[in-house]
């Protein structure tokens, strides 16, 4: 089907164009190709639901709720409470679009109710076993093959709480050791739409003792860790085991290890907030979870 100029779309247009029209719209925004194609497949199964010719102008409140019912009770495919809770954001930002821009004088999607979900606890280091983490990897860079690369990783993970494509996306130049106010490293996005998670972060003293090692070792050229993202997964797995945890260390784990520390030593929560890269929304289910870790409700 024929996809639409955004000027182009009316009442009168059906689902299909108007949210090939969207998609085009997101990829201006700078938005992920990965919400994009998440965004694009929820209203894709949203369209399935009407009739080929049911138009934007005739959707109405209820027409979206008994979809979101028919996805629950009908559809015979189970629906967890995270997909249905995406997929209402994709309906909503769909049509919200669609009325900001003039499209349709009245959001059909206004008034349906979020579907909020808290997910589990994450999983965090004690105190004991990120000692014994951190013991493991100097065996490393002390052995007779004085490996570094482990210890460079896990310090940076356990101190910065830098995600994993953000420590993917660690280049030598984001580093800076002659800050006049102290060694640090930039955070950096090639995305627009993700700009706002920029950010600079202290370095330790300790991480910049053992940087030189880690260079005259593996002499990174762009990339701090030029290795696949399942490569260094294994190598946070085989130091976790050599440690003798019982738990699987990742990234996310040693980046939930770090904001509790934060969180426990005092730290500021707005400074915590942008230390972690998160918009404020995201922070009130964070930092009740910070809150629930440090056991403090």
């Amino acid at each position: 089907m024929t996809t639409l100029p955004e000027t182009h779309i009316t009442t009168d247009t059906t689902l299909l164009p108007a949210i090939r029209s969207w998609e085009i719209f997101l990829y201006d925004q700078g938005r992920s190709r990965y919400t994009i194609k998440a965004f694009i497949g929820d209203m894709n199964l949203f369209v399935s639901f009407f009739p080929p010719d049911m138009t934007i102008g005739n959707i109405t409140m209820n027409d979206i709720n008994r979809f979101l019912d028919w996805l629950q009770k009908e559809r015979g495919i189970p629906c967890s409470p995270k997909s249905l809770s995406r997929r209402i954001t994709s309906i909503k930002s769909f049509f919200r679009w669609l009325t900001q821009t003039g499209r349709l004088t009245i959001d059909p999607a206004e008034k349906v109710l979020q579907k909020s979900v808290i997910s589990p606890l994450p999983q965090v280091l004690t105190p004991d076993e990120e000692l014994k983490v951190i013991e493991a990897a100097t065996a490393q860079r002390i052995s007779s093959k004085k490996d570094p690369r482990s210890y460079t990783l896990v310090t940076l993970l356990l101190t910065a709480g830098i995600k994993k494509g953000e420590c993917l996306s660690l280049n030598m130049n984001h580093i800076d050791l002659q800050d006049p106010k102290g060694p640090s490293f930039y955070v950096r996005y090639s995305n627009s739409g993700s700009r706002y998670k920029e950010r600079k972060i202290s370095l330790t003293n300790d991480w910049v003792e053992v940087f030189p090692e880690y260079l005259a070792k593996y002499s990174p050229l762009e990339q701090v860790f030029p290795w696949s993202p399942r490569r260094l997964e294994y190598l946070l797995e085989d130091l976790g085991r050599e440690a003798g945890l019982d738990k699987h260390l990742s990234f996310d784990m040693c980046r939930w290890t770090s904001a509790l520390n934060d969180w426990q030593s005092g730290m500021d929560k707005e400074t915590l907030r942008q230390k972690l890269g998160i918009s404020k929304i995201q922070w009130r289910e964070i930092s009740m979870k910070l809150r629930q870790l440090a056991g403090e409700n």
